[in-house]
């Protein structure tokens, strides 16, 4: 499902306003923070999907790194995880499979700290699994996509193009050295990239999922009234990325953002087909996208392998992205 599709979802919904509620659905931001204490609220999140490579036990992880993405993008720390898991009857599949894939989510959660205590399964002919997940964070640390200030600037932790590798895994055309890649960058936790950002506080902060990069950064600019400018020539890529945009590679989910994003971004003149293929690519378990105060972001950098500064925060102008 596209932002739009989702927007159009949720407008008839009702909203109801508690003074517990910190972050809620208004801002699009990645999980709910529910203030319990003065000096502890609950993140809350849910996250699952259909597998995006053939191993069973990477697939688990996957999924599970990228649900947990959802609480480090809060400045939280995660703490249980309830699995969803849809498979089909085992005379389709093999259960070991499913146990595989259990296994592999159940890998990271244990590396980031937390356990899974439960979850729920149901039959269904496509394969899918997820995890809800509940982590705490001081109200004072929370990090929201609603936080970015004029003249903040834009870090993002992962390099960009999983979804157009996945594609091309999935085809059983992607190199191994790529795939391996690909892999890595996805079952890799945003736990320091995270604990980086709220020890040296920042406060605005996504994570780039599904909606890609500029998809994301939209919901940041649009809940800051802000915009966003990037430098496409930074954008950090996955190897074998930018050859799967050249050689064509096609994504449903990269055509719904491209088509939800077409009024919000002004385009430079030299942005080509490549980048602005990456740039609403969507992701899975992507990186995190941070708005950091000027004066942080070396020391930002420093901290978290892999970071680099792909843009800044302006006041607002006609169109909520710019990319150069």
């Amino acid at each position: 499902m596209g932002p739009e599709d989702l927007s159009a979802a949720l407008a008839p919904l009702a909203r109801h306003a508690d003074p517990r509620l910190l972050v809620g659905p208004d801002t699009f931001d990645d999980a709910a923070v529910f203030r319990v204490r003065d000096d502890l609220a609950l993140v809350q999140t849910v996250d699952f999907f259909a597998p995006v490579v053939d191993d069973p036990y990477d697939f688990g992880r996957i999924a599970a790194a990228n649900a947990l993405s959802d609480v480090y993008a809060m400045g939280g720390t995660p703490i249980t995880a309830l699995a969803l898991a849809a498979f089909p009857d085992e005379n389709v599949l093999p259960l070991r499979v499913l146990t595989d894939i259990l296994r592999g989510g159940e890998d990271v959660v244990r590396a980031a700290g937390a356990l899974v205590v439960g979850g729920h399964t149901v039959t269904d002919d496509e394969v899918k699994y997820g995890l809800a997940v509940t982590g705490t964070v001081h109200p004072e640390q929370v990090m929201s996509n609603a936080n970015a200030r004029v003249g903040d600037v834009l870090i993002l932790t992962k390099p960009l193009g999983t979804g157009l590798l996945s594609t091309m895994m999935k085809a059983d055309t992607l190199e191994p050295s790529f795939a391996e890649s690909l892999v890595r960058s996805m079952v890799t936790l945003n736990a320091e990239a995270s604990n980086a950002a709220v020890e040296t506080g920042v406060r605005a902060a996504t994570d780039v999922t599904g909606f890609g990069l500029l998809g994301h950064a939209s919901h940041m600019a649009r809940a800051s009234e802000v915009t966003l400018r990037f430098n496409s020539a930074a954008f950090p890529v996955l190897p074998g990325a930018e050859l799967a945009a050249e050689q064509g590679t096609k994504t449903g989910g990269a055509a719904r953002n491209a088509r939800y994003l077409e009024p919000l971004v002004r385009w430079g003149t030299n942005v080509g087909a490549v980048a602005r293929a990456l740039a609403v690519d969507p992701q899975t378990s992507g990186g995190l996208l941070l708005a950091v105060p000027a004066a942080r972001a070396s020391e930002y950098l420093a901290r978290v392998r892999g970071a680099v500064i792909v843009g800044d925060v302006r006041p607002r102008e006609q169109t909520a992205l710019i990319v150069d």
